[in-house]
């Protein structure tokens, strides 16, 4: 037990080290982009205006202030770390005054729910699949559900994005192909509301799913391949032991600690969104709202969505180094 802790203990600093770093690479990338957000807003105010080079010099001064941006880039520097510690992403510089916390707190539950749920759905389908084609490799069905596989993986997803919009949006109309909800209805909890919301996840989800699959069968295919040769399988098909259970818990289950690990990966990654099905559907997801970032040059926004991002895949990366060791009794904790 005290070599478990001890494990746990450097395992915790290490991902206090990746924090560190990471957010602080963030930083100085997005603060070193040539976008100035002040000059931005004042472009804006001033557009089809003529004011004084004064007026245009306070105002310039005015912003530079409200947005936390005066100072050395060190000063900055700190000051975020002092926030960050107060649990504060600062204001949003294109939606000022609005917190970055807020907006991201909106939008996380969007990708969350989609995301989430779509890859789920894909891991158990992709891995379920992928191992009985594996393991009973004569199969047709099996066969022509890897074809399928290995034709969908290398596909971009927003890719097939735009391909079911087309043809469920434009050609066979039966879908909605933008937003996450009828626009201007009431977003009071009830049955009609997660219907709607339901069928407005379909297309972006769907899209998802269709190429997540194919990386999971193709590695769990690969995977139970290799599985099946081994020793103590041959051994047990020699004795009489029932395939389907040879499958569950001598194969699969020896199988799945990678895809356990890249499942946990994926859905560290949830909160950076899938940016461009986001943007195509018009989905009020994190991908989309770094999408607006980027393009605003709000870089207090892409901040806190790069934050979030690092701080779910950190974690989720974290908590399998840490459970590794209860589920599999072969990896030493040295």
């Amino acid at each position: 037990m005290r070599a478990y802790l001890i494990f746990v203990l450097r395992r915790f600093v290490q991902f206090l080290a990746v924090l560190f770093l990471a957010i602080t690479a963030v930083f100085f990338i997005t603060h070193l982009t040539p976008n100035d957000p002040v000059e931005q807003t004042l472009a804006r105010i001033n557009s089809g205006m003529a004011n004084s080079p004064e007026v245009v010099a306070e105002m310039r001064r005015t912003l530079t202030e409200l947005y936390g941006l005066q100072g050395s880039l060190w000063e900055q520097y700190v000051e975020y770390w002092q926030r960050m510690a107060r649990g504060d992403l600062g204001p949003s510089l294109s939606a000022f005054p609005a917190p970055v916390t807020s907006l991201v707190a909106r939008a996380a539950p969007w990708t969350a729910g989609l995301l989430v749920t779509s890859t789920v759905i894909a891991w158990t389908l992709g891995n379920l699949l992928g191992g009985l084609a594996g393991y009973y490799r004569q199969n047709r069905l099996l066969k022509a559900a890897e074809i399928a596989a290995m034709g969908l993986q290398p596909i971009p997803y927003y890719v097939l994005a735009f391909v079911l919009l087309i043809l469920f949006g434009y050609v066979w109309p039966i879908l909605p192909i933008t937003g996450a909800y009828v626009m201007n209805r009431d977003l009071s909890f009830s049955l009609s509301l997660v219907l709607d919301v339901l069928r407005h996840s379909i297309l972006p989800a769907v899209s998802l799913i269709l190429v997540g699959i194919g990386g999971w069968f193709i590695g769990m295919r690969a995977l139970v391949s290799n599985l099946v040769t081994e020793d103590y399988v041959l051994y047990a098909e020699l004795g009489g032991v029932d395939r389907g259970r040879i499958l569950r818990s001598y194969v699969m289950r020896n199988a799945l600690m990678p895809q356990i690990t890249g499942l946990a990966m994926n859905l560290g990654a949830i909160f950076s969104g899938t940016v461009i099905t986001e943007e195509v559907y018009g989905y009020p997801g994190m991908g989309k709202l770094l999408v607006d970032g980027v393009n605003s040059g709000d870089y207090s926004l892409v901040l806190g969505v790069a934050v979030m991002s690092i701080l779910g895949v950190a974690a989720a990366v974290f908590l399998v180094d840490i459970l590794y060791p209860l589920l599999d009794p072969r990896v030493r904790l040295g």
